[in-house]
């Protein structure tokens, strides 16, 4: 998809060769992670809130507990929703040099609630298959109290950047000759084998859903 122009609050002034405000760059660097973390100005400081996120079309969504004041107030709110990914230590000849390769995307908007039982349940069916696909289907239908208790949070995705480092790290030239090690040391995340609890381990089985699970890096 095209991209959208940048605002001044997206438009990437710091190294901006490395940014991009293409739609699909941005879907890619939304689509590989399942946390974000959500800033916006709560009873006048700052607040930082990691949480589950999902990405429906050109809408972010993510959710917590009814319960959170925080939470209830960034309902119509301005905020700021960040995610990122390490993809690898970028160790150079000198200090100043070192760095890091990432994916990184921000999101400025205003976040709306969910509302009505039907739309959340959809929604949180939407997160389910976003954590562990074909696993909805398995679980006992949720309850109207669990319903209450979840608040989901969303946002247009009409403001936002990407911003992306990868290769080598860049050295000054008079450092070439220095008989230092330098390069990349590439790091990524992956799930691990399953843990069943107690109960789940006595039945001795691991469900297909949660075994597809392992092939998905995110």
């Amino acid at each position: 998809m095209p991209a959208s122009p940048p605002s001044a609050r997206t438009r990437v002034k710091r190294v901006h060769e490395r940014a991009t405000y293409e739609r699909d760059a941005l879907y890619d660097v939304l689509d590989a992670g399942i946390l974000c973390h959500v800033g916006y100005v709560f009873d006048g400081y700052p607040v930082v809130t990691p949480t589950l996120y999902w990405r429906e079309g050109d809408a972010i969504y993510w959710h917590g507990s009814s319960a959170s004041r925080a939470l209830r107030a960034s309902q119509d709110l301005e905020v700021c929703l960040t995610v990122t990914h390490l993809d690898g230590l970028v160790l150079a000849r000198s200090a100043f040099h070192h760095s890091a390769n990432y994916r990184s995307a921000m999101i400025f908007g205003t976040a709306h609630i969910v509302t009505g039982d039907a739309e959340k349940l959809a929604r949180l069916e939407a997160m389910m298959d976003r954590l562990c696909p074909d696993r909805w289907g398995a679980l006992r239908p949720v309850s109207a109290k669990e319903l209450k208790a979840t608040h989901i949070l969303w946002m247009p995705l009409d403001e936002a950047s990407v911003k992306i480092r990868s290769g080598a790290p860049v050295d000054d030239e008079a450092d070439m000759a220095d008989d230092v090690w330098a390069g990349v040391v590439p790091f990524a995340l992956g799930f691990g084998q399953p843990e069943p609890d107690d109960v789940t381990r006595a039945a001795g089985r691991v469900a297909p859903a949660v075994t597809g699970r392992l092939t998905r890096r995110s």
